[in-house]
Formats: C-alpha cells, sequence, structure tokens
C-alpha cells in the first residue's frame, strides 16, 4: 500500500473530497521540506479545516508572503512537492493559471499580485487544487507553527485565528460575486464567533485600506456587514454551501435574523 492509499485509509468514506484533503496535506508537507513556510504562511479555508477542525470541506490552497516581494519565484518550489507526492506513490504536475482566462467571478476578488496554479495528478485532471499565493499582500498579520502528523510530521506556518477571521470577513463583506453569494463565507463567520475567536482589526483595517482604498473605522465596517446580513437572500446562501458542510441540518436555523445576532457577538482584538 501506498503512503497515499494509507492516508486515504483514515477516511471512512474514500470519495473526491478525501482525495482532495490528502493532496493538500501532501503538498503542504513538500512546500515545508522546502522552506517554503519562512518566506510565507498559509490561510483561508482549507488551513481553518485543517489545523481547526473546521466541518467544512475547502478545496483551494491561499497563501499569504511574510513581506512583500513582487519578484518572489514560487515555482522554485515546485520540485520539492512534485518529489513528495512520487514518495507517497502519485505523480502531480503543477502549471500557472493564465490570468486571462479567469472567469468574471473567479477574478472579481483577484489581485493582480496574486499568482494562481493548479495541482493536479497526472492521469487524473478532475482532481484538481487551486493554489494562490499573494506576492504583496496586506500586511499587520501575526503568524504561529502548527503541527500535522501525515504524511509525516512537520510544521507549517499558519496565520493566527484573529488575523484568519479578519480575511474572512473582508471576504464576507466586500466580495463581489454578481448575482452570488458565498454561503462558505458565512458558515466560517458562525463558526468563528462560536469558537470565540476576537477579530483581528489591524489586520482587516490593513486589508480594506489595500483591497478597497477606505480608511474605515469598526463602526463603519459593522454597519457594512449589518447591511449585508440584512439584504442578502438567505435561501442563496444556504445553497451555496450545503455540498460542502459535514452535517446541514446545522443551517436549518439561519435566516438574515439570526446572523445579524451572531455579528452582535462578534468582539474585536
Amino acid at each position: 500500500m501506498t503512503i497515499y492509499e494509507q492516508m486515504l485509509s483514515r477516511y471512512a468514506e474514500v470519495d473526491r473530497k478525501a482525495n482532495f484533503e490528502v493532496m493538500q496535506q501532501i503538498a503542504l508537507v513538500g512546500l515545508y521540506r522546502a522552506g517554503f513556510f519562512e518566506h510565507a504562511a498559509f490561510y483561508g479555508g482549507t488551513c481553518l479545516r485543517i489545523f481547526h477542525g473546521l466541518q467544512r470541506f475547502s478545496e483551494d490552497m491561499d497563501f499569504s508572503l511574510l513581506a512583500k516581494d513582487a519578484n518572489f519565484n514560487f515555482e522554485q518550489f515546485f520540485p520539492a512537492v512534485i518529489k513528495e507526492f512520487e514518495i507517497a506513490g502519485r505523480t502531480v504536475e503543477i502549471t500557472k493559471k493564465d490570468k486571462r482566462s479567469f472567469g468574471k467571478v473567479e477574478s472579481a476578488f483577484l489581485k493582480d499580485t496574486t499568482d494562481v496554479y493548479n495541482l493536479t495528478f497526472q492521469h487524473e485532471k478532475s482532481l484538481k487544487i487551486k493554489i494562490e499565493v499573494d506576492t504583496e499582500p496586506p500586511l499587520l498579520f501575526r503568524t504561529e507553527q502548527k503541527l500535522l502528523m501525515m504524511p509525516y510530521s512537520f510544521m507549517t506556518r499558519c496565520f493566527t485565528l484573529p488575523d484568519l477571521f479578519a480575511g474572512k470577513m473582508h471576504a464576507l463583506v466586500f466580495r463581489i460575486w454578481k448575482n452570488r453569494v458565498k454561503g462558505r463565507d458565512w458558515y466560517d463567520f458562525e463558526w468563528y464567533v462560536r469558537q470565540g475567536v476576537r477579530l483581528s482589526w489591524a489586520h482587516l483595517h490593513e486589508r480594506i485600506l489595500q483591497f478597497n482604498g477606505e480608511d474605515m473605522t469598526r463602526e463603519q465596517f459593522r454597519t457594512l456587514l449589518e447591511q449585508k446580513l440584512e439584504t442578502a437572500d438567505i435561501n442563496a446562501v444556504k445553497a451555496d454551501v450545503a455540498p460542502f458542510v459535514l452535517n446541514p441540518r446545522e443551517l436549518e436555523i439561519w435566516s438574515n435574523d439570526y446572523f445579524l445576532q451572531v455579528s452582535r457577538m462578534m468582539q474585536f482584538e
């Protein structure tokens, strides 16, 4: 049995989601071995899923450099990732995605300074992980080392929970998806509040300045958040997140008023 198969055997159901998670973990160990986390940190929904037990499936892997570097070459780490998959018993390809081919939804919240790559199996293209690396990120975030023990024990530098929360709230309020809403943002928002995580205003303010060019106060942000929560189509929110949630019954209580009440429980650092 290969390492890849051993990792899959830990899952009760060996499905597409299980394969994605094993791929994500092997990619992380390859990046660790290559020294990538001396330069960058992991953030986003997949980070929350792998290291904090979020009960929501997440496909993409998001990374931020620790300092701005427009000339950073992510591709120097590819050989180590490819080798790690070979050791695990699979052959993968990593290709840079042409931003000109992005759809309107995909490009609406993507900065010009973010490089995007696809990680795929050589003979199974349907299993594709999108990897994003922000080379000129908003700063004022903190990081911590988080341990994974499969396929081997290794450390991943991750955003701290308050700074992960800041990134999520920026996405929830400012992400432009035309007629769609991303219910996964709402699910994560609820998770942070339930866990008692305090929102890092320093990092959120920095993200708003860089992405949106606004010097906003906490009160102004709360007002925008409440407007979003009041006016969104809650059925569309549920429909977006339902395929990614392990227990869909969690969504039964969701309503606009429910999220307004959740937002009033949110605390800033």
